[in-house]
């Protein structure tokens, strides 16, 4: 049997909202979008929300609108993707790596608290594989720290958590800001896209330019009134909004994406019961959250990670890697030196892990064969 890693669930019918926009004079950023990011503030209940083209240059206008540069450290999971740490790595600070909690693999209050000093500007906590880290604890924890000079500020990595919660709270409650991922393998996906939500109008306010480039105003307000209308360029910025095109798809989405949840919900808790018994390393599911399960990692012993690759493929199975360890990658080492004694959590989950397919058009019959191919083939090169 053939299981593909992903599918997306959009189908042709999705089209229609894409030749609505075809037939105004505006694709780029405009009308669509204004009533989508209503529609993301309404959901989070938060009184600003920004659509962008990427979570990477969503969260980069992020940091720039923050005023994060040189001589600055943000904060960073070591157990993340790497455009995590990229985007500090490109507003010219310093990308400061801690580890994560051997169980969970999130970063944790305690984890920041040590790495903490008077250059910290910025904590990015990393809402992995669909779990939310202790953002309150977190803000706690940053305003009475010692070393804090200056307000730190904290940024959400949301990419996989749109619908997650913890205490019943979703992201963007206790942060400055929290950036979401709308692209292909997402929960909620227009093939490359995502979103910033914030409650400070101010920070939204330098988020409207660093959005675009750092100007003063965007197409559709340029050509606003039948007229040209002049802009300015008010601080450095990025091209990060997202057109009407891609945006037309998200509205639906949107609408159901806690109605979709038990599937997805249902699906890793399957995942859970079959290999509850076996030798692989799972991640553990918090009481304290319901997760949004954008993906179901498992974890081998070190170096047999890639031979559990090897005969899932040669059985079928579309599987993949989230994540390894950013600080081994060679840039960051090359950059900041060997951080394996510091990391030693995520250095040894990056080597270990695999990704299995999880999506609501993954099949009964499907998820079966999976479960029996890992039980069959990846449990004695687990042991």
């Amino acid at each position: 049997m053939k299981v593909d890693f992903y599918r997306h669930a959009l189908t042709p019918a999705a089209g229609q909202a894409m030749a609505d926009v075809l037939a105004n004079a505006i694709i780029t950023t405009g009308g669509v979008c204004r009533a989508v990011e209503a529609q993301i503030a309404a959901y989070f209940t938060a009184p600003h929300a920004l659509l962008v083209n990427s979570w990477t240059n969503g969260a980069l206008a992020t940091l720039l609108a923050m005023g994060v540069g040189r001589g600055d450290e943000v904060i960073v999971p070591a157990n993340t993707f790497v455009a995590s740490a990229n985007v500090a790595e490109m507003t010219g600070a310093n990308v400061v790596f801690v580890d994560v909690d051997p169980n969970s693999l999130l970063v944790t209050p305690e984890l920041v608290a040590a790495a903490v000093t008077p250059r910290t500007r910025v904590v990015m906590p990393v809402h992995l594989y669909g779990q939310m880290c202790d953002v309150a604890g977190l803000r706690a924890m940053l305003d009475h720290h010692p070393a804090a000079t200056q307000r730190i500020r904290i940024l959400e990595d949301a990419a996989h958590c749109f619908e997650g919660t913890r205490d019943g709270v979703r992201p963007g409650r206790h942060s400055d800001a929290a950036v979401f991922s709308f692209y292909a393998t997402k929960n909620i996906t227009c093939g490359e896209g995502g979103a910033v939500i914030t409650r400070d109008g101010e920070l939204h306010a330098r988020l409207l330019e660093t959005r675009l480039h750092g100007m003063s105003a965007m197409a559709a307000d340029r050509f606003a009134g039948g007229r040209y209308n002049h802009w300015d360029m008010m601080r450095l910025g990025v091209k990060a909004n997202l057109p009407d095109l891609l945006a037309a798809l998200l509205p639906d989405q949107i609408a159901t994406i806690d109605a979709r949840l038990p599937s997805r919900q249902a699906m890793a808790e399957r995942y859970r019961k079959a290999f509850a018994d076996g030798p692989l390393r799972l991640v553990a599911k918090l009481s304290e959250c319901s997760s949004a399960e954008h993906i179901f990692p498992i974890g081998l012993s070190v170096g047999n990670r890639d031979a559990a690759i090897a005969v899932l493929n040669s059985a079928g199975i579309g599987v993949t890697v989230n994540y390894r360890s950013v600080p081994g990658t060679t840039y960051y080492r090359e950059r900041y030196g060997d951080m394996t004694g510091r990391t030693p959590i995520s250095h040894a989950w990056g080597l270990a892990t695999l990704t299995l397919p999880l999506y609501p058009g993954l099949a009964s019959a499907e998820q079966d064969y999976v479960i029996e191919m890992v039980r069959e083939r990846v449990y004695p090169l687990a042991r």
